[in-house]
This record gives C-alpha cells, structure tokens and sequence, in this order.
C-alpha cells in the first residue's frame, strides 16, 4: 500500500510548485525584492527541506551513508536534470549575479566536500566529515546569507523607481547594473500585484504541499526498492535522492514555463547551496560521515558539474542556457545513472 503514496506525492509536488512560484514572486514584487534572490533562499530553502528533514533523521539513526548519498544525489539531479529540463522547457537566461557569485559558492561548497572526504596527512586515503568540517560549513552557509541579505538591500533591480532614480544618479550613467535595474523595476510595476496575505498564503501552502509529496514519494519509491532488493546506498543516491529533489523540480520546471528564468537558476544554485553548506553541516554536527572511494566519485561528479556549468556559461553568450546545453546535461545525467546501477 505504500507504494500507491507515490501518485498522489506527485500531484501535491506539482500543486504546491505552481502555489509556490506564483506566491514567491507575488511576495517579490510587493517588497521590490527580485526573483533571483527569493530563489535563493525562500524558495531554495522550502524545496531543501526533504533533504533536511531525510539527513537529519537519517544521522540520528546512525544512517549516514544514506545521508551522504541524498545530498550529493540531490545536488547531481538538480544541476543535471532539472537544470537540462528546465533548459529544454525554455532557454534560461542566466543572472550575471548567478554567474559571477552564486555559482562560485556552490563550487565551492563542491570542493570543500570533495576536500573533506580525503585524508592528505599520510598519502591519500578516505577520511569522513566530522562535527569540526560541519561547524566550517555552516560558517559559510552564513557567509552566504550574509551575501544574500546585502544583495537583496543593494542591487538596483530591488528597488523603487524613484530610489532607482537617485541610485542611478549616484551611480552615474555607465553603470549596467543600474541599467538592468531600470528595466527590472519598470517591468515589475506594470505587472498586477496580488495582496501580500494571498502571496504569503500561497507561499505557505506550497511548501506544504511539496513536504507532503516529498516525503509520500520516498516513502513509496522505498518500498519500492526495497521489493525490489535494492541497496540502500543505490536507494540512497537514486531513488531517495530523486524523492527528495522532486520539489526542485517541480518548482524550476514550473518557473521555466512561466518565462521566470531568475527563479528556476537561482532555485537550484540556491538548493544545492543550502545542500552542500547548511544539510551538510548539521548532519555532520550530529553524527561523522564516512567517506569512502564510493562517495568520492559522487563528490567528484558533484563539483565537477559545477564546474561545467560554470565554464557553459563563462565561454557562452549572453550568460544563457539554450536547449543543446538542456540535452547535454540530460545525457550527462542518465550516463552517470547507468554507472551507478553497474557501480551497484
């Protein structure tokens, strides 16, 4: 019978995604806040909670191969898949905050992972991330939000048209990000304004709806697996980490159909920023997780897309994710998915 929860998952994930999308850039526009930066937090942070809520039960149970499994899982589904379908959906038209910033933390947060499963001291063995590397991330999970609160109080897209006024002045009139300020901020008052209660509420019932189907879908998949006699390291890395990443899903599809490309990066940079950096930490906080050769090609893979995506961006035009980069990240991600069911 727990396998017929995954249906019903799959339609409280869509309903909450479109509920929250539409209540995240209500919430958005009524404070001047842009869709890059709510992405970044709000919304990544709703759709990380599956994750949240699987590591930490999983480290107070002593499972941390199945809590380092769905991080880095999630993390490999959301840069290869979602972002290739949310590409192929509509070509995103990356931020160049997103490019120059957010991406590099993300890689970053990849590199510390991949660091930290290694022991350099005595040659080059496997190690485990320890309450210390924990307390490190987390230090840069605030670090991150620090960055996120002055973005959100300085960019120029933020504001009024009367503050972009004086900005711009201030600024002088070689300054692009006034510019695209300028053109963010007029386009955001000619767009209709719901009551900040109704976005809010949306907002609300949208998490909701995505914890729901989150945790209905893994439940089902499990059992699933688990008829199936799989292990939990490939239940880990696949189907739980697929369960988890769901919501992500859901919402940058959702927010690449609406022509919201801001929203559908700057959720999945976000998710896997909050993935590597705050889950990360807080499971290792509670219990060590051991990293061994298994867990090092994950890591590897995780930073390594990063890095791809990255450099796609960096040495393309315009900062823009067109539909051949969709299809290669998608082929990316089903070979490394045929590796891991041979790899067992």
């Amino acid at each position: 019978m727990t396998i017929l929860l995954i249906l019903p998952g799959l339609l409280f994930l869509l309903a909450g995604a479109e509920s929250l999308v539409r209540g995240a850039s209500g919430i958005a526009r009524r404070f001047h806040v842009s869709e890059l930066v709510i992405g970044l937090t709000i919304v990544a942070f709703g759709t990380s909670s599956p994750e949240l809520i699987v590591n930490v039960v999983s480290a107070l149970e002593g499972r941390t191969a199945l809590a380092a499994g769905n991080i880095l899982g999630s993390n490999i589904f959301n840069l290869f898949l979602i972002l290739g379908l949310a590409a192929l959906i509509h070509p995103l038209q990356v931020h160049e905050n997103t490019v120059r910033k957010e991406l590099p933390f993300a890689l970053l947060a990849g590199l510390m992972i991949l660091t930290a499963s290694l022991d350099l001291s005595d040659g080059i063995t496997f190690s485990s991330i320890g309450r210390s590397e924990g307390i490190f991330l987390l230090g840069f999970f605030v670090i991150f939000l620090y960055y996120s609160y002055e973005t959100a109080h300085v960019e120029p897209a933020l504001l009024s048209p009367s503050e972009l006024e004086r900005y711009t002045t201030k600024q002088g009139d070689n300054s692009d990000l006034a510019a695209r300020g300028a053109s963010e901020a007029t386009s955001s008052d000619t767009e209709p304004q719901s009551p900040l209660g109704i976005s809010i509420l949306l907002s609300a019932l949208g998490l909701i709806g995505l914890a729901l189907g989150g945790a209905w879908i893994v439940e089902g998949a499990v059992a699933l697996a688990r008829t199936f006699q799989l292990s939990e390291g490939l239940i880990g890395l696949t189907i739980v980490a697929a369960g988890t990443s769901l919501p992500e899903l859901a919402t940058s599809a959702v927010a690449a159909y609406r022509g919201k490309s801001d929203l559908a990066v700057g959720n999945v940079v976000g998710s896997n920023i909050f993935n590597g950096f705050f889950i990360l930490g807080i499971t290792a906080c509670i219990s060590d997780i051991p990293m061994g050769r298994p867990q090092l090609e994950d890591a590897s893979v995780n930073a390594g897309g990063h890095l791809m995506i990255l450099l796609l961006l960096l040495l393309g035009k315009k900062w823009r994710l067109n539909r051949l980069h969709g299809i290669l990240l998608l082929i990316l991600f089903f070979t490394y998915l045929g590796y891991l069911v041979i790899r067992g």
